[in-house]
C-alpha cells in the first residue's frame, strides 16, 4: 500500500493531476498507520501484518 501511494504520488507530481497527489499521499498514511499497528503485534482486521 505504502508503494502504491509513492507511485501515484509521483505520478500526480510529474503529470499535475492532483487528485493522484492526493491519493497517493492518502495511500502513505493509511498504509503506516497499519504498519505501525502490525509492528506493535496489534491486529487490524485479523490481520497481524500487512505486506
Amino acid at each position: 500500500m505504502i508503494v502504491l501511494g509513492i507511485i501515484l504520488l509521483v505520478l500526480g507530481w510529474l503529470l499535475g493531476i492532483g487528485i493522484l497527489w492526493t491519493l497517493g499521499i492518502i495511500l502513505i498514511v493509511v498504509g503506516v498507520i497499519l504498519e505501525l499497528l502490525g509492528a506493535v503485534g496489534r491486529p487490524v482486521l485479523g490481520r497481524r501484518h500487512y505486506y
